[in-house]
C-alpha cells in the first residue's frame, strides 16, 4: 500500500476514534449517575447514612446515664462505688487531697464516704478493707485472710519480734511521734537494737525531726504495721486504762506543787 494511502487511513482512524471518546464518556457519566440514584454504590450509601445522623441525632450513653453526673452531685452509695473503684485500679495508697482534687469534693464528703465504704467492707465480711494511714487510704487484704496471701505470695505469715521489740513497738504505736530518747525513758532500758528491728521489718518509719537541740529523729508505725495486726487505723488501736496511772501522776504532781510552795514560802520568810 502506498505510503500516501496509509498516511491517509491513519488520519481517518485517529479522527473516527475521538469522534467515539466523548460518547464513550457520556455512557460512563450516565452509568456511574445511574449507580448513584437507581441502584445506590458506596457514594450513595455514606451520603443516606450522613443524612440519617443528620436527621436523628445519636444519644450517647452519657447523656442520660447515671455515671455522666459529676462526682459532687452523687449519692452517697455511689460515691463510695467511684472511690472504691479508685482505689483498686490505683493498687497504692491515695493522698486525701488526691481524691478530693479528683472527685470535686470537699473534706466533709469524702471523709464520709470513705467512712461508709470502710463500714460496709468490714460488715459485709469481704476480702478487702479500707486502711487509713494518716492522709492516705488505700485497700489491704482482710486479716483474717493473711495465712492464705501469705502462702500465695510466698511470705512468712507473721514476724517474730522479741519481747523487747514488741515493747518498743508498742511505745511507738501509743506515743507517736517519738524520738529514741524518749522511748528509752518509757522503757527503762536502751532500745537501740529493738527499734533497729522494727525498722528492720518495716514496722516502724522515720517521719520527721523533733524542733529540740540536735533535731533528734521522729519514729512512727507504717502502713505495714497496721496491715500485719489487722487494723484499719491507729485510731482501732485499743485504749488502755489509765485511770490509775492518771491518778499516781495526779498525786505526784500535788505532792511536787506542795514542795514548791513549802520552798516559796521558806525563802519568803
Amino acid at each position: 500500500m502506498p505510503a500516501s494511502s496509509r498516511n491517509t487511513q491513519n488520519t481517518q482512524n485517529t479522527q473516527h476514534d475521538q469522534q467515539i471518546e466523548p460518547s464513550e464518556t457520556t455512557e460512563v457519566a450516565e452509568t456511574a449517575e445511574t449507580n448513584t440514584a437507581g441502584r445506590p454504590g458506596k457514594g450513595g450509601r455514606k451520603r443516606r447514612a450522613a443524612g440519617t445522623l443528620d436527621a436523628e441525632p445519636a444519644q450517647l450513653p452519657l447523656d442520660t446515664s447515671p455515671t455522666g453526673v459529676p462526682a459532687s452531685m452523687l449519692s452517697l452509695e455511689q460515691l463510695c462505688s467511684v472511690i472504691e473503684s479508685l482505689l483498686f485500679v490505683a493498687g497504692r495508697p491515695l493522698q486525701e487531697s488526691e481524691l478530693r482534687r479528683l472527685l470535686l469534693i470537699d473534706e466533709k464528703r469524702l471523709q464520709a464516704a470513705i467512712s461508709a465504704l470502710a463500714k460496709s467492707c468490714e460488715q459485709a465480711g469481704r476480702g478487702l478493707r479500707v486502711q487509713r494511714t494518716y492522709d492516705q487510704v488505700q485497700f489491704v487484704s482482710a486479716p483474717e485472710n493473711a495465712r492464705f496471701v501469705a502462702a500465695l505470695l510466698g511470705m512468712p505469715s507473721q514476724a517474730k519480734l522479741t519481747t523487747a521489740a514488741l515493747e518498743t513497738l508498742a511505745v511507738v504505736a501509743y506515743r507517736q511521734p517519738i524520738t529514741r530518747s524518749q522511748i528509752e525513758f518509757i522503757r527503762g532500758v536502751n532500745s537501740d537494737r529493738a527499734l533497729a528491728s522494727l525498722l528492720q521489718y518495716g514496722l516502724v518509719i522515720e517521719v520527721g525531726r523533733a524542733a529540740t537541740v540536735g533535731r533528734p529523729a521522729l519514729f512512727g508505725t507504717t502502713a505495714d504495721f497496721l496491715q500485719q495486726f489487722g487494723l484499719a487505723s491507729l485510731d482501732a488501736l485499743p485504749r488502755p486504762e489509765f485511770a490509775e496511772a492518771e491518778a499516781i501522776e495526779a498525786q505526784r504532781a500535788a505532792a511536787t506543787q506542795r514542795i514548791r510552795d513549802a520552798v516559796g514560802s521558806d525563802e519568803g520568810d
